[in-house]
């Protein structure tokens, strides 16, 4: 599937592509066009002028060659004025709606505008200007002027699709590997499972009258039992969870109450939810337990101490739920906050750092909700927020 979907994607990136080669070909090959038709207009007004220079219309004073042949072909906006600067005749500017007022504003400005970009050009009689003329860019000028912006423009939106597609592809790669992995898991797991529960049934044969053997057998099923919703919760990666609501006071109490249990007693570890106020979300409740184990365990191992806590306080935003899980850890440098969640990315000798990645993919793919880390600092701390939308 991934094979085939990176294909498309090739095909597609092949196919956008060729189009802005073709666009950007197509393009250029017009302004080509058109710039070889102006050359040639230029080399056909300078023949016509040479035969008007030569001609007898010249001797006489007939101007209207000039205004035929030479004003009227020009495609950009020209300002004829005197030495003064007072406009005398104009040529391709938009100005036949304006009022005789508005004229002379409109041609200040635009008699400023062109001589900003292009130095006006004098006509001399004996040392003594005339004239002026003024003039500003075609429509081709300013399209070539303009086309390295489009192309860069362009070559931007292609590396940008790139970059978002093979980003895309990327992350669906590592989502196939965390559900291969998972199921893997899962299936590894079923068997020694089933043996587990065979044994267990065996030693329940030999433990009435033997008390501490009873509690033995007693928490060894509740260990198999935590291990087959471990089995249950790789099992669920990669398919669509039911979601329902549930009380996340007692969900979160259930696994405060097995963790409580497992803590060496060598530490004392205060484990506490400090909301009072009942707070129901819509939940996985196997999915969202694993994430609160690991979040816990996170905050168990982050504290250096033989003393310490954890505590949960719950309240609703809206229509939104927020859970701050807060402990008395060694906290997370600030240069790491950011790396906390990225698979692999771990602080401790031992581990594969995927608890916290693997608790944001439940959060956010399966709840559609957040988790970040909300605050912390070294020696003094964390504080990671779940946010969920119900």
């Amino acid at each position: 599937m991934r094979s085939s979907l990176a294909s498309r994607f090739a095909f597609v990136l092949l196919v956008l592509a060729s189009l802005v080669v073709v666009g950007v070909v197509i393009y250029s090959q017009r302004l080509t066009s058109e710039l070889l038709a102006r050359e040639r207009r230029a080399v056909d007004l300078y023949a016509k002028s040479y035969e008007y220079i030569t001609s007898e219309r010249s001797a006489t004073g007939d101007l209207s060659f000039m205004f035929t042949e030479i004003v009227q072909t020009v495609d950009f906006p020209v300002i004829l004025s005197d030495s003064s600067n007072n406009v005398i005749y104009t040529r391709n500017l938009d100005d036949s709606v304006l009022t005789q007022d508005e004229k002379q504003v409109f041609y200040r400005k635009t008699l400023a505008a062109m001589d900003s970009t292009n130095k006006p050009i004098p006509i001399k009689w004996n040392g003594t200007v005339l004239n002026y003329v003024h003039y500003g860019e075609s429509r081709l000028v300013a399209e070539l002027r303009w086309l390295p912006y489009v192309e860069l423009a362009l070559a931007t939106v292609f590396i940008l699709v790139a970059y978002v597609g093979f980003s895309y592809l990327k992350r669906n790669e590592q989502s196939n590997i965390w559900v291969g992995m998972s199921k893997e898991t899962a299936h590894q797991l079923g068997t020694p499972l089933s043996s587990l529960m065979g044994w267990i049934e065996r030693l329940r044969e030999h433990s009435p009258g033997n008390p501490d053997l009873e509690e033995t057998v007693a928490e060894i099923d509740r260990d198999v039992e935590r291990l087959n919703k471990v089995t249950a919760r790789f099992s669920k990666i990669g398919s669509t969870p039911s979601l329902k609501e549930e009380n996340l006071n007692e969900v979160i109490n259930g696994v405060i109450t097995y963790i409580a249990k497992r803590v060496p007693k060598s530490r004392n570890v205060d484990l506490r939810i400090e909301s009072q106020q009942e707070i129901h979300a819509t939940i996985n409740r196997e999915l969202f337990e694993w994430v609160i184990e690991n979040l816990m365990k996170n905050a168990l191992d982050a504290m250096e101490g033989p003393t310490g806590r954890i505590s949960f306080a719950l309240q609703k935003q809206g229509r939104r739920t927020i859970i701050d899980v807060t402990d008395t850890g060694k906290g997370i440098d600030p240069k790491f906050q950011k790396e906390v969640f990225r698979p692999g990315f771990s602080t401790k000798k031992r581990g594969w750092g995927l608890g916290l990645s693997l608790a944001r993919r439940i959060i956010e793919d399966y709840h559609k909700g957040k988790l970040f880390v909300k605050q912390s600092s070294p020696g003094k701390g964390t504080t990671f927020r779940i946010r969920l939308k119900g």
